[in-house]
């Protein structure tokens, strides 16, 4: 049997370009056309590489949560670190990506969750949208039920708490990013949410 024929793009730049148009557009708003405009490759090419929009949008996804997410929380494991730095420095990391004007600020998986009511949304990549966030949650509440320094402070008491104020303040300067306001003018809401929860 024939070898298969060799792709003729690098795979991750076009899936960059990808998350570009999904992260404008949201997933329903995104057209296969505006897909392979910008992603510089046919129709075929797409359908062959990646199936179809959806599982690009699968995979747009996972590559957005493994070089942005990944980054931003393995700052709370930072040694010889505060509770209280390590979640303002991984907040402050989350913050300062949101308003970074070099690429489409806010948050990829906040301005696709807008299309969850949308009747043309699919499945499979609504699941992706709603794990994405349950995973991140998790991941809060495993810090301040099992951190040595969050039980001694009582705050194992209160993850849940503690975890939907943090998650819902980042969803909000997600959202205030991306009507150009300033990590510097949004800090205060960091350091407000940290307060209120005991950390700072």
């Amino acid at each position: 049997m024939a070898a298969g024929r060799k792709k003729e793009f690098d795979e991750d730049k076009v899936l960059v370009s990808a998350m570009k148009v999904f992260w404008q557009k949201g997933y329903v708003g995104t057209s296969m056309s505006d897909l392979t405009e910008q992603m510089g490759i046919k129709k075929q090419s797409l359908y062959s590489a990646f199936g179809n929009k959806e599982q690009l949008f699968i995979k747009v996804t996972d590559l957005y949560l493994k070089n942005r997410e990944a980054h931003n929380f393995s700052l709370l494991k930072q040694e010889n670190t505060s509770l209280s730095e390590r979640v303002m420095n991984c907040m402050m990391s989350i913050l300062e990506r949101q308003c970074d004007s070099s690429e489409h600020k806010g948050c990829f998986v906040t301005l696709c969750q807008s299309d969850l009511d949308s009747e043309d949304m699919p499945a499979e990549a609504t699941q992706k949208l709603v794990d994405s966030d349950n995973d991140i949650i998790k991941m809060w509440l495993d810090l301040f039920s099992t951190d040595p320094e969050s039980i001694a402070l009582g705050l194992d008491k209160r993850a849940e708490e503690c975890t939907i104020c943090i998650f819902t303040t980042l969803k909000g300067t997600a959202c205030m990013s991306r009507i150009n306001m300033t990590s510097n003018k949004l800090t205060c809401v960091i350091t407000n949410c940290l307060k209120n929860i005991g950390l700072h």
